[in-house]
């Protein structure tokens, strides 16, 4: 006589709550494409792709006069310097906030930090940069400050859950066998978040190389400034050039940042 295999339990109810989420997110998605009038005819038009396609000829070929070339690669390294300072200025503001945080230094003092986060975070870079342009003036020093007081909030955010989610129970025994709190979150509590929070750091500066491109928009320095100067005089050519360049950037970027976040998980 063959034993009979075992049954699989049912499957778990779905909860009413969850359908309710999800319809509300087709309702939002069909509602979007409703209300916004999206001429999908007279975007793929003939007389708009002749546009299109003559703007773009203007472009080419891109600008490769060596004194331009060298101005270009001084705005390219700006942009770089912009984005790395930054996100090192993000990441020890985002550490120290993260603490309270984290619930670590009482209740009270996590609520009105990450009130203080959600306000730095939902600020763009651009807004920032506009008004620290009025306290620092033109140049990179505002467009590095705006991205710092930016990333600050992201960063400060994500560091926190990191901490809220390690394992409480290595700290909790270095503190039982006398460890002080500062040590036992130092040697417990830190390196098991340490890599998830380099990762998002990483991350985030991927990040920073876009937005420092675009900050020069508004006199922020770099690429960016490089870009809107050429294009309102309508030098498309060396326009070009500067575009390659921050393609070219952040590629680089990408290519370093996911060499380092495959070095740190291994």
């Amino acid at each position: 006589m063959t034993p009979h295999s075992p049954s699989l339990p049912p499957p778990p109810p779905r909860s009413p709550g969850k359908i309710l989420l999800l319809a509300a997110l087709v309702a939002l998605v069909v509602a979007s494409f409703a209300s916004l009038p999206l001429q999908w005819s007279a975007f793929f038009a003939p007389e708009a792709l002749d546009s299109a396609a003559e703007f773009l000829d203007g472009f080419s070929p891109p600008d490769t006069a060596p004194a331009f070339l060298d101005k270009t690669f001084g705005a390219l390294w700006e942009t770089l310097a912009m984005s790395l300072m930054g996100t090192l200025l993000a990441v020890a503001g985002g550490l120290a906030l993260a603490l309270p945080a984290s619930g670590r230094m009482g209740g009270a003092l996590r609520g009105a930090v990450r009130a203080l986060l959600n306000v730095l975070r939902s600020i763009p870079e651009l807004v920032w940069a506009s008004l620290l342009l009025v306290a620092a003036g033109l140049g990179p020093f505002a467009g590095t400050l705006a991205l710092a007081a930016h990333t600050t909030g992201v960063l400060g955010r994500l560091f926190a859950d990191a901490l809220e989610n390690v394992e409480p129970l290595p700290e909790q025994t270095l503190r039982t066998n006398g460890a002080a709190p500062l040590a036992a979150f130092l040697y417990a509590t830190l390196p098991q978040a340490l890599p998830q929070m380099l990762s998002y750091a990483l991350y985030r500066w991927e990040n920073n190389i876009r937005a420092a491109a675009v900050l020069g928009v508004v006199g922020a320095g770099g690429l960016g400034q490089m870009l809107k100067y050429h294009l309102s005089l309508f030098q498309m050519q060396s326009a070009a050039t500067v575009v390659i360049a921050m393609l070219l950037l952040v590629a680089l970027v990408d290519a370093a940042s996911y060499a380092l976040r495959r070095a740190l998980t291994r």
